[in-house]
């Protein structure tokens, strides 16, 4: 994309400033979600107006202007181009995910790991959602597989709004069932001992939930899939990094468990990952 961009902009942008584009940006639904530097600020509507040239369907272009923050993991989005609203609904393997990418996380980029869960799961399993956001890995399963229920927790009310509309679009209303709340307490309270699977997809706060999803899981173990972000210098393993610290996390709980699957996903910046681990929890 970005290389389709630059040709776009020859004639617009100087050859200084189109080493400057990124290389790449997001399209989610009809809404194009773009990163400019800050001496091309004053170039975003060009930008823009060239992005909604290359991709036809794209009917509005925002800007993001700082990294996602806070506990919501929210992005700062200004208008650059086209329909002024941040609302839209993004389809991804046979899936519809409406979202307002100004009150929810959203990230395109994880489609195949979706999918790839979505495709671990066996006939009448239980799962367990800790972070559901608008219900991407929870929809997934219940399209693509036979899972029982995906209790599917989060506590951004707008997630929860949304997630309920998207169960409903996908006519999975019977089979995904949002919760809104703080994860570790809603697992205490109602879902102990219950789930075949445990879904961790908030790198930010996986670690310190570890426990939660173990005590999730049923009495004869079951699986994690867990999310983290990892720094690895050129000669480190990213990978091996956050194995190391899930292990040691787990032991100290007295966990029995072992590993089955680890990989990076995506780069997420300078030497920093997004790693997945699938960890196989046993009991004696």
């Amino acid at each position: 994309m970005g290389r389709a961009l630059r040709s776009r902009l020859e004639g617009i942008l100087t050859r200084s400033e189109l080493n400057q584009l990124y290389s790449s940006y997001d399209i989610i639904g009809d809404i194009a979600v773009i990163r400019v530097p800050e001496p091309l600020r004053p170039k975003s509507e060009a930008i823009g107006r060239a992005i909604m040239e290359l991709h036809k369907h794209v009917k509005t272009v925002l800007m993001q202007t700082g990294p996602v923050h806070g506990e919501l993991r929210l992005r700062r989005l200004e208008w650059v181009a086209g329909e002024r609203r941040t609302e839209t609904i993004h389809k991804e393997f046979g899936c519809l995910f409406k979202v307002d990418l100004e009150r929810c996380y959203f990230s395109p980029r994880l489609l195949h790991e979706r999918m790839r869960i979505a495709r671990l799961v066996r006939d009448g399993e239980v799962a367990v959602n800790m972070f559901a956001g608008v219900g991407c890995f929870s929809i997934m399963i219940a399209k693509h597989s036979k899972v029982r229920r995906v209790y599917s927790i989060d506590i951004n009310p707008d997630a929860v709004r949304y997630l309920k509309e998207n169960a409903r679009l996908n006519r999975v209303s019977d089979i995904v069932i949002p919760i809104l709340g703080d994860s570790k307490v809603v697992i205490r309270e109602r879902f102990r001992g219950v789930a075949d699977r445990v879904l961790m997809p908030l790198p930010l706060r996986a670690y310190e939930y570890l426990e939660y999803a173990d005590e999730a899981l049923r009495n004869d173990g079951g699986w994690i899939h867990y999310y983290d972000f990892e720094h690895a210098s050129k000669h480190e393993d990213p990978i091996e990094k956050v194995r190391r610290r899930v292990e040691e996390r787990l032991n100290s709980l007295g966990v029995e468990f072992k590993f089955s699957y680890g990989r990076v996903i995506r780069s997420v910046g300078p030497r920093w990952y997004q790693v997945a681990l699938d960890v196989r929890v046993l009991r004696p």
